[in-house]
């Protein structure tokens, strides 16, 4: 059966609407990654905001409200043409409403009370999921999953699964995270959080800056659009924080798409890497590239334009693709031109690059090992 993603809601720090997106990710435009002050050493690091207010009591639940609103009118369709029961979502997340109830726990410490106002849903998993049932009624199967930094790739298996064996009609599925200074400090902690703008693939690189966004589609039975044409997982437990050197994951991730999609490693168009910008993640992740598809295929990290979203990335990922084909461009990968020595050789894309874009191989790699390779294409 294939399936296609029919419609794309999708908020970032490269814009809010799908024409701002597009024509900022073109010219490889920076300017949405602002600075802000966590609880780390007293500097102001980057970090991908997205230009919304902030109207309801927990952050993400505004990046998904902007998202859905983008794809209002499908979603009225949808419910008209199909039982409510048949009408599923999966979201991909792992900081939820973390930043919001540590503000709460703060003032507990402080006083011994937590704030009225606190809510055991500001730390659920499945919040954001909740939140869009209620907001769109949809009453099929509903989950959030929760893998780290793959979650919100691996939810794609998951949504064509319910389609696939007749529980689903349609499935809204995608991926949300909010700024959380929790991750900001954790990730410092780690020696993993850049203070400067992130550098992937260069010599000079030194970790990461996160982001926020939300990117919900609508995943459909079809021939005709967008096409979810193959995912593939792997967890090689290698370690809790680093990835494996060898790349061994992110091979059997990425072979096990192509296998899955039916695709030769030749057909694949470009690569939108998982490019963190850390040490270890891109010297294991150009190997393991190199090892599969030589030094042939435009890549690019998008993070330097829209933050590391966590466990919204694999969506953002697809999203950013899904946009490539749809408007047949090339996203540039933004770094200082020093390639590591360290790296393998992979073909890294340019604003000069102009291509046929008709399949995208996304990766999204998460800590302890959890691999998840899309494959999205005409």
């Amino acid at each position: 059966m294939t399936v296609v993603l029919q419609d794309l809601g999708f908020v970032c720090a490269l814009g809010i609407t799908h024409d701002e997106i597009v024509a900022n990710a073109k010219r490889g435009d920076t300017s949405g990654m602002f600075r802000v002050k966590p609880e780390v050493a007293d500097v102001r690091v980057p970090f991908g905001s997205v230009n919304i207010e902030t109207t309801q009591k927990i952050r993400c639940y505004d990046l998904l409200l902007a998202a859905l609103k983008q794809i209002e009118d499908p979603i009225l369709k949808l419910k008209s043409d199909y039982p409510l029961n048949r009408l599923g979502i999966i979201i991909g997340a792992s900081n939820t409403g973390i930043h919001e109830a540590q503000k709460h726990l703060n003032i507990a410490l402080e006083t011994g009370t937590l704030p009225q106002e606190f809510s055991l849903s500001e730390i659920e998993l499945y919040s954001p999921t909740a939140f869009l049932r209620e907001k769109t009624g949809f009453a099929g199967p509903a989950y959030t999953v929760s893998t780290a930094c793959s979650s919100s790739a691996k939810v794609f298996q998951d949504a064509k699964d319910l389609i696939e064996q007749d529980i689903c009609d349609a499935v809204l599925v995608g991926g949300v995270d909010a700024r959380c200074d929790f991750a900001l400090n954790g990730f410092n902690a780690l020696s993993a959080l850049s203070y400067k703008h992130t550098n992937p693939m260069s010599r000079n690189r030194d970790g990461i800056n996160l982001g926020e966004a939300a990117a919900l589609f609508i995943m459909v039975r079809g021939e005709e659009g967008i096409k979810l044409l193959g995912v593939g997982e792997s967890s090689d437990a290698y370690h809790l924080t680093s990835p494996d050197p060898t790349g061994s994951g992110a091979i059997a991730s990425m072979n096990s798409a192509l296998t899955n999609a039916g695709l030769a490693s030749d057909a694949i168009d470009f690569i939108n890497m998982h490019g963190t910008g850390t040490v270890a993640n891109d010297a294991m992740e150009s190997l393991a590239i190199n090892s599969v598809f030589g030094d042939n295929v435009l890549c690019a990290s998008t993070k330097p334009l829209t933050g590391h979203t966590l466990g919204a990335a694999g969506a953002v990922s697809v999203a950013l693709s899904w946009l490539m084909i749809k408007h047949q461009f090339v996203i540039p990968h933004i770094f200082d031109g020093e390639y590591a020595t360290d790296c393998a050789k992979i073909k890294l894309a340019t604003t000069q690059n102009k291509k046929n874009i008709n399949n995208v191989l996304c990766n999204a790699f998460a800590f302890g090992g959890s691999n998840a390779s899309v494959i999205i294409g005409r």
